[in-house]
């Protein structure tokens, strides 16, 4: 739901400044597709018509299509002879071409009213819930091997609350204003970065892509985006809905490329304003560190704003109600492969209540349908993404294997003969400083260490010395002291700390998301301080009182 109220400003000199009354927006609702349901229907007459389909997505310059001759393909996760897109690299100088495109439109962009900018993405969050959402629902499952609850609360309900809640936080931005006297007439001009943005997007989600290169726009900056190779389909999709929404031309210029190459390029040139990232951690150290490298270049500091994942807990307690706990774990561990930055990848469980939480978890384990989710809306989750993501899971499971401090109960086995299909893996883990308790593995593989009850205290300090991330973690417990405790101890172990919920499932607005440490610069994408992050502020005194004298009363 929206209302703009009518916004009324006074100027002077050219300067304008807002005053405007709250903008009203609520987050949108998450649709069942149940059996009979319209939007089940609908889905489904969408996901017939793009079975078997290979969509062509050339790069984007300004209103240019332009192929070039490193063509690449997006393959369909549970089904890799399904070539989903086609596409094609920008090389260098295509994107040396849409940076100066980019810095050439963005004075226009940046001066035009922040209610005409909000007004694009509002529209644009529209058209997504309305006519689009089936078709961004299918090119997520399709190509990103999503279900279709996982689908519609990404790729739908968070991609609108983004798109609509930062065009909100935007506009009451703009009316936050300084104090204004008699004498003087005091405003802040929320200006854009002077430069471009370069956002680099991961393929878990097709609403991060949307953030990253959106959020920017919106605030009156001009952007080159680079999807991930494997979330081509739907983040062009995403584009081109933003484009006939009322985005002009050259402020986000899409821009499918090879990682380094971008990276390169970006980051040599003296226009280079900010970088919006999520991705893994070496990545974001190389492009920081090539920044680091060329600040002598740049005409300012380039913001660096970095998601970069997880290494997320549950810590139970002996007082825990044992069916949330399990309920929670198995949703967060497996849900979508695991393959989300706030996934439950290890957990701790004292000896008392382990016998119970391992045998519910079996019992659950043994129901977890892993598939097609296309063909079978009864799947739990589908393959992992793509053959380096199976490759890399496979080893971990490997390690398990072999390891005498590491037990599989469940689970361990993958075959990626159809697709890159990874099976629910459950593990005991006898030592809780083995490498798979630390490390992050982005797959569907949880790891249980079986803690003495009294040494509760020590599990604490454990989980916030063991990993290098800081993204979620969560605690279950009912006894209020060991809760209290816990938050204190684990204070900067987690940017999103849970209570008796599961590590994922944050909502825009609600659980404004991101951490510190190795998983970033947790700037909470989803809440009112994030569309600040991509403005350059300038504060205008006008003096309505002249001055007379150089002297000081106190000199007289």
């Amino acid at each position: 739901m929206l209302r703009v109220a009518g916004a009324a400003g006074r100027s002077w000199r050219g300067f304008k400044t807002f005053s405007c009354a709250a903008v009203e927006v609520k987050n949108e609702p998450v649709l069942s597709f149940s059996e009979g349901s319209p939007e089940r229907a609908e889905l489904l007459q969408v996901l017939d018509r793009l079975k078997g389909q290979t969509e062509e997505i050339p790069c984007v310059v300004g209103d240019e299509h332009v192929w070039t001759k490193d063509i690449r393909y997006q393959l369909s996760p549970f089904n890799h002879s399904h070539k989903v897109a086609k596409f094609c690299y920008a090389d260098k100088e295509l994107i040396s071409k849409a940076i100066q495109a980019s810095v050439a439109a963005r004075k226009e962009w940046d001066l035009k009213p922040i209610q005409d900018r909000a007004q694009v993405f509002f529209k644009a969050a529209d058209v997504i819930s309305g006519p689009k959402r089936a078709e961004i629902l299918a090119k997520t499952m399709i190509g990103q091997g999503k279900t279709v609850v996982q689908a519609e609360i990404d790729a739908a309900a968070e991609l609108i609350d983004f798109l609509r809640f930062n065009a909100k936080h935007a506009v009451e931005l703009e009316a936050q204003q300084p104090i204004s006297t008699k004498e003087s007439s005091n405003t802040t001009l929320y200006r854009g970065l002077e430069g471009f943005v370069a956002a680099v997007s991961p393929f878990n989600f097709t609403a991060i892509g949307g953030n990253l290169a959106g959020t920017p726009a919106l605030m009156g900056n001009v952007v080159l985006w680079k999807p991930s190779d494997t979330a081509l389909s739907s983040s062009y999709l995403v584009y081109r809905v933003l484009r006939e929404s009322g985005l002009p031309p050259n402020i986000i210029q899409f821009l499918p490329a090879d990682g380094p190459v971008f990276g390169d390029t970006v980051t040599s040139s003296p226009h280079l304003a900010g970088i919006n990232f999520t991705g893994s951690v070496p990545t974001f150290k190389r492009l920081w560190k090539q920044v680091a490298q060329n600040l002598d270049i740049y005409r300012t500091f380039p913001r660096l704003g970095g998601e970069c994942g997880g290494k997320n807990f549950h810590l139970v307690h002996s007082s825990a109600d044992i069916q949330s706990v399990v309920m929670g774990t198995i949703r967060s561990a497996f849900e979508y492969g695991g393959q989300k930055c706030s996934a439950c990848s290890r957990m701790y469980v004292p000896h008392s209540t382990w016998p119970q939480i391992r045998q519910q978890l079996l019992d659950v384990h043994r129901d977890i349908k892993l598939g097609d989710p296309v063909e079978d809306f009864s799947t739990f989750f589908s393959a992992v993404i793509d053959d380096k993501s199976f490759a890399r899971i496979r080893k971990w499971l490997d390690h398990a294997k072999s390891s005498p401090n590491l037990s599989i109960i469940a689970g361990g086995r993958c075959d990626d003969q159809k697709g890159y299909f990874v099976e629910p893996t459950i593990i005991e883990a006898k030592d809780p400083q083995d490498p798979i308790m630390n490390e992050e593995i982005f797959g569907p593989v949880l790891t249980v260490y079986v803690y003495p009850e009294e040494d509760y205290q020590e599990v604490l300090h454990l989980i916030d010395t063991t990993s290098p991330y800081a993204l979620t973690g969560a605690v279950f417990a009912q006894d209020t002291k060991v809760i209290d405790e816990a938050s204190r101890v684990l204070r900067n172990a987690a940017g999103n700390f849970y209570i008796n919920d599961k590590s994922t499932g944050s909502v825009v607005a609600q659980q404004p998301f991101g951490g510190a440490r190795a998983s970033g610069t947790n700037d909470k994408p989803g809440g009112p301080h994030y569309v600040l992050r991509w403005t350059s502020p300038q504060v205008v005194k006008q003096t309505h009182v002249p001055l007379t004298d150089w002297k000081y009363p106190y000199m007289g």
